[in-house]
């Protein structure tokens, strides 16, 4: 199962972050959290790793639609975006694949939505 789209871009990696939340932006999404999990993991184990940053992505017109079919769908919600520094300037972006996830429970009107979201988030990236 395949359940993120992904492409590699050679870009600064605060740049790239920046042009991903615009982009978002231009699409209805907005940034409601931000988790660099390499500081995390420095700051809670004391242990390097790459820059590592988890964006959570929402809609709030998809979001309330799809909670209105399915209430305990928070739990995979927001749509996380993953940006990594792969080194050597190279800058991994990644996002879950919504219709993927969602289709697994069997709700067509919510697959529906999640198939919209996930072309939307697709086309980002790949635009990117």
């Amino acid at each position: 199962m395949q359940y993120a789209f992904s492409k590699t871009l050679n870009e600064d990696y605060d740049q790239l972050i920046t042009r991903l939340e615009a982009a978002l932006k231009n699409i209805g999404f907005g940034i409601v959290s931000t988790i660099h999990m390499d500081k995390t993991f420095k700051e809670k184990l004391g242990v390097d790793f790459k820059r590592y940053t988890i964006l959570g992505a929402c809609n709030p017109k998809f979001a309330l639609e799809a909670l209105g079919l399915e209430e305990q769908l928070g739990v995979l919600l927001p749509c996380n975006i993953v940006v990594i520094d792969q080194a050597d300037g190279k800058v991994e972006i990644a996002a879950m694949d919504p219709a993927e996830m969602i289709k697994q429970l069997g709700n067509e009107k919510l697959t529906e939505i999640a198939c919209e979201i996930s072309e939307k988030l697709n086309a980002l990236i790949q635009d990117l």
